[in-house]
């Protein structure tokens, strides 16, 4: 069996894991992901969402390699962001920004980018890189036209307030997607056809991380 470790405090990362047969060690990364974002920015790494949400992946994992739980594990870390309109949109925090996003968005279609960035930390060397590899998914999501009353009332449950894009596949949003093309889970945050590629990549046997 190979541990894995989540750089993520991410119910719906860790829920889908664990539907898929993986019971994770969760770490919070605890990364500014606006402070990591800007530097990258101003050094050219980022002109892109699906450039933003790599390096945002590889920070995540990045900053649990040292946790005494991360040692002897692989380490999955993972960002998303849905581009819409040619912007980049994480997590609005306002129900204003909210609410705004979704009279926007209803009744059309963005792109929701994911990173993932896969550490092997199974056997750490001090002063050795450890073996890593990383990937973005990204799906095409269509919402639905939705009405002023069902934008008011989505908005005031608090849900679209705290994920990317201000929307849920696996929640009270999902009522409000018509339709996804390409991959559901990245919709989630992770994509697991994508973490099976990382692994594989690294050498690994996929169904050794099975362990539910």
């Amino acid at each position: 069996m190979t541990r894995l470790v989540l750089a993520s405090t991410s119910p719906a990362r860790l829920a889908l894991l664990r539907a898929g047969g993986i019971e994770p060690t969760t770490i919070s990364p605890g990364v500014d992901e606006d402070a990591v974002a800007e530097r990258a920015t101003s050094m050219g790494l980022i002109n892109s969402t699906a450039e933003m949400v790599h390096v945002l992946a590889k920070a995540k994992a990045e900053a649990v390699i040292d946790h005494p739980d991360a040692r002897g594990a692989l380490i999955i870390g993972c960002d998303s962001s849905l581009e819409f309109d040619g912007e980049a949109l994480g997590k609005p925090h306002e129900p204003e920004v909210a609410k705004a996003r979704w009279l926007s968005m209803r009744g059309r279609a963005g792109t929701l980018y994911s990173g993932h960035w896969l550490i092997d930390n199974r056997e750490p060397q001090p002063g050795v890189a450890a073996p890593a590899a990383g990937r973005v998914s990204s799906s095409i999501v269509h919402f639905a036209d939705l009405t002023d009353r069902e934008v008011d009332a989505y908005v005031a449950t608090g849900e679209p307030l705290k994920v990317a894009g201000a929307f849920t596949i696996d929640g009270l949003g999902g009522a409000f997607l018509r339709s996804i093309e390409g991959d559901a889970h990245t919709v989630i945050g992770l994509s697991l056809p994508t973490l099976r590629e990382l692994v594989r990549g690294l050498g690994v046997e996929y169904t050794s991380l099975w362990n539910r």
